[in-house]
């Protein structure tokens, strides 16, 4: 194999070494793609989750990236290449994620994936109604599964006005435009209608099947797309759903997690 400027130029047998190359005798060994982890919270400082309120759409993952995290030097060590910083599970429509490429000694605006598509954390299950968070955990708006549901039919619901209020306004002619206000600026609202439009990827931690065919149910109705569920324990039971949805899975176990 010939690497050159960090990329792979020629694969095969009794390859000519270039002038000047560094010959590495790999005999014995094995040569893998680079690992590329879906669903990552390293180098976050302990940001990773805004729980204050059930929709944070308008934060980034990417305003909080520590390069100096050890785990990024780890994680190359044992074949990751590249991570998707996920926001984590405590609210129906958390943050925006960012994808990096992992590369230890860079500043980190260096570590983002830039041709990436941008992506956002939802959440189903225990965490996002604040099961077991304590009796201080109590008020926040949903407090069980059909609030989840509804809460997030609402919000999209509000997308889709907030849309057609830019829509007619964009389409009308510039005099026009200065006798009136422009809709208000929603940094929430903006996320969810770049999902409407395809142009952001949904990637919810998700466990029993009842809500999982409940998101891409309430994703049918109101004209999105669920890209991927993450850690899928009933998965299986509504396999032939999701792909009639175009959902994908990322599997995951854990015992302690966000």
């Amino acid at each position: 194999m010939l690497v050159r400027n960090g990329k792979f130029e020629q694969i095969g047998q009794n390859l000519a070494t270039p002038r000047g190359y560094t010959v590495i005798d790999a005999s014995g060994m094995h040569l893998t793609p680079g690992i590329i982890d879906e669903r990552s919270h390293i180098a976050t400082e302990q940001g990773v989750n805004e729980g204050s309120h059930a929709n944070t759409a308008e934060v980034h993952l990417g305003d909080v990236i520590n390069p100096d995290d050890i785990n990024i030097y780890r994680a190359l060590a044992g074949g990751v290449t590249a991570v998707q910083v996920l926001h984590g599970s405590a609210n129906p429509i958390g943050g925006q994620a960012q994808i990096l490429s992992l590369r230890w000694g860079q500043v980190a605006e260096g570590l983002k994936f830039k041709a990436a598509p941008p992506s956002i954390k939802f959440a189903l299950g225990e965490n996002v109604k604040q099961s077991n968070w304590g009796t201080e955990f109590n008020s926040r708006y949903p407090q069980s599964r059909i609030g989840v549901e509804t809460f997030i039919r609402d919000q999209f619901q509000a997308a889709k006005e907030y849309q057609a209020a830019w829509q007619a306004y964009n389409k009308l002619s510039k005099r026009e435009q200065g006798r009136v206000a422009p809709p208000r600026r929603d940094y929430q609202l903006d996320t969810l209608v770049e999902i409407l439009e395809g142009k952001r990827h949904i990637h919810t931690h998700s466990y029993v099947a009842s809500e999982i065919l409940m998101l891409m149910q309430v994703a049918d109705e109101m004209g999105f797309k669920v890209n991927t569920y993450t850690h899928i324990l009933e998965g299986y039971k509504v396999a032939s759903e999701m792909k009639a949805h175009g959902a994908s899975v990322s599997y995951l176990c854990r015992l302690v997690g966000l």
